[in-house]
Formats: C-alpha cells, structure tokens, sequence
C-alpha cells in the first residue's frame, strides 16, 4: 500500500486515511505552511489566494495533502527548520540606499536592525506572521524608520531610546472585535532622524470612496 502524504507534507504510515476529517487545527497547520511558502517565493499571490480558498473550506486530510504536497520538506514543515532559519535576521548597513521589507515578507521571530543613515521601511500590510511577536533591537543613527501597520499589529515603543530623534505615532481607531495577530517590540536607540507609525495609505479610488486601506485578500 502506498503511502499517504500529511497536511505538513510528511509521509505517513499505511494505516492513515485521506478521508480521515480536518480539524481547524489542521487548516490552521496548512494556512501557515502556505504562507511561509509564499514568502520564499515559491508560491506566487493568485497560487496563494487559490490554495488559501481551499484551505479554508477543506473536509478532510486528503484536500489538505494534496496543497502542500510539491513544497519542499523543509517548507512544508511548519517550526522546523525552513522556518527556525528565520528566527532571527540581522540587517547592517552604513550610509546606503533604503531598505524595505513589503509585500510578502516573512516576519522573523527577531530583527537586528544595525543601520547608520539609510532609511528603513517595514511595510506589515501584506507580511506573512507566523508567530505572535516581534522584537526589533535597533541600533540607528540618523534618517527615519517607518513602521505600516494593518489591523491586529500594535507597536510597543516602551523600550526604545531615543536621541535627538522624535516619534509619530498613527494609528485609526481600533475595532474592539479585532485580534492582535502581531506584537511588534522595539527596543534598544535610535539617535537622529524620526520613528514612523502608520496604517497603510489609500489609494486615490479608496480615498475617493472614503475606505480604508486593505490588505490583499486571503492574506
């Protein structure tokens, strides 16, 4: 008898059954896989929104299986050590051109942020999270470091000093029934230049429509 493929991407034993049902953690399980999947790349937005759908609706252990089933072993296992690689990142540059973090980065677990005058965006809106909090130590002279946030990301800036540097903190009123999905911790100086807190910013039809900017779907 052939083995089966898990929802992790892991074979499993011949007693196993694809019919057997899917639990929401199981979804959950695969939701991350495919997350983390996208922001290495290998899964491009429409392959992501796609698989998300399905997801998301799926009965049994078979449906999940068959969506992560071409990702690498090291993707496909959510906390080993595709995802382990990234608890920890550490940017350095001095007096270079800007550095971003958009569209569908994975947000790591910690970020070292060693920067001398160059400006640093970390854009959350369409980050893939796969764990709950971010701590950021920096380590910053000069230029500013902006923050974008969305809905259920709060910024802790408690522990940061600052030096000659200034803060501008904006952020819409909160929805009681929103989850916190992301704690971002900054700790550690930012000497000169500015701290930047955002939402998203509208696009010229939302801003003539009156709406919020939103993240992509499925995301």
């Amino acid at each position: 008898m052939s083995e089966e493929i898990s929802p992790t991407g892991k074979h499993s034993g011949p007693g196993s059954s694809p019919e057997l049902r899917a639990s929401h953690v199981d979804r959950d399980r695969v939701v991350d896989v495919l997350r983390i999947a996208a922001g290495d790349g290998l899964l491009t937005a429409d392959e992501l929104d796609e698989r998300l759908e399905v997801a998301l609706s799926a009965r049994t252990l078979g449906e999940l299986a068959t969506l992560t089933a071409d990702l690498p072993p090291t993707v496909a296992t959510v906390g080993g050590t595709g995802a382990e690689a990234k608890d920890v990142v550490r940017i350095e540059q001095v007096f270079s051109g800007a550095i971003e973090r958009v569209g569908r980065w994975v947000v790591p677990r910690r970020l070292d942020l060693a920067i001398t005058y160059c400006e640093v965006t970390l854009d959350f809106t369409e980050a893939v999270i796969t764990h709950d909090t971010l701590r950021i130590d920096v380590a910053m002279t000069g230029k500013t470091l902006t923050l974008v946030t969305r809905p259920g990301i709060v910024v802790d800036l408690d522990g940061l000093q600052l030096v000659h540097s200034r803060v501008k903190y904006r952020q819409p009123p909160a929805d009681p029934d929103t989850p916190v999905v992301l704690r971002v911790e900054l700790v550690g100086q930012k000497a000169h230049g500015r701290v930047v807190v955002r939402p998203a910013r509208r696009t010229f039809g939302q801003w003539l429509l009156r709406r919020p900017a939103s993240r992509s779907a499925g995301v």
